[in-house]
């Protein structure tokens, strides 16, 4: 299987890159940085890197670069320091979740592509029951204004969900929600649900950044786990954290 990762160096995007390596597949990598990659992905004979910016990509270019494979993956983020929260782009993961979806309508598949997006518990998917309590909603409203990235996150998941919606012939997508990242060094049980089960603001869950990078494997790979996810916004919690 042919897979296209935008956000490939990041903290989450590196083990999604990896598990899916390990599990056989050719993955191309659209990185700034191919640096930060470890040198056991880098050096990979699966892996292919673009080295760009994939906002700086011409539409022509995206197009090529989506061109074959069957299924796209984004692990985009803001860097957590004041140029990466403050600073330009401030709708990278939104922009990029946009072109991404029209390069693979440009290239026009014969079959529908997969689009895998990892978002955050504090999207709340408004088409269905997934209710926001009225002082988080507060807090939520606030976190809008004064960090751009939570706003860009949610409209990257509102995109998908508004936009592209469950009917189109050429995209499916599933954006995985979790919640309070951590890092472990290997997979462990997790659980995955339609909707939050806790207030991402007050007691929030742990997902490790590992079981997302697994999880989002399993929905691009797994035709099983894929159809029961596909146009959902399922929120993944370590078990029992």
């Amino acid at each position: 299987m042919n897979i296209l990762i935008v956000g490939a160096s990041g903290a989450t995007g590196r083990l999604l890159t990896e598990e899916l390596l390990d599990r056989g597949h050719f993955v191309r990598a659209i990185v700034r940085s191919p640096g930060k990659l470890p040198a056991a992905v880098r050096n990979h004979d699966n892996l292919s890197v673009i080295q760009a910016s994939v906002l700086d990509l011409s539409d022509a270019e995206l197009a090529q670069h989506v061109r074959g494979c069957e299924a796209v993956a984004s692990c985009l983020g803001h860097n957590v320091t004041l140029k990466g929260m403050y600073g330009h782009p401030r709708k990278l993961v939104t922009d990029a979740t946009r072109r991404l979806c029209d390069a693979v309508r440009a290239n026009r598949p014969a079959q529908s592509t997969k689009f895998v997006l990892m978002s955050t518990t504090g999207y709340r998917n408004s088409t269905i029951d997934d209710p926001l309590p009225f002082t988080q909603k507060l807090i939520v409203g606030l976190l809008r204004l004064v960090l751009p990235p939570h706003a860009d996150n949610e409209q990257a998941a509102g995109y998908l969900v508004n936009k592209v919606g469950r009917n189109d012939k050429l995209i499916e997508w599933a954006a995985v929600r979790p919640d309070n990242l951590i890092d472990e060094d290997e997979v462990t049980p997790y659980d995955v649900y339609p909707s939050p089960l806790r207030s991402a603001i007050f007691g929030s869950g742990q997902t490790s950044r590992i079981n997302v990078g697994h999880f989002m494997a399993d929905l691009i790979t797994e035709d099983d786990i894929w159809q029961q996810w596909q146009g959902q916004l399922p929120v993944i919690y370590n078990r029992d954290a």
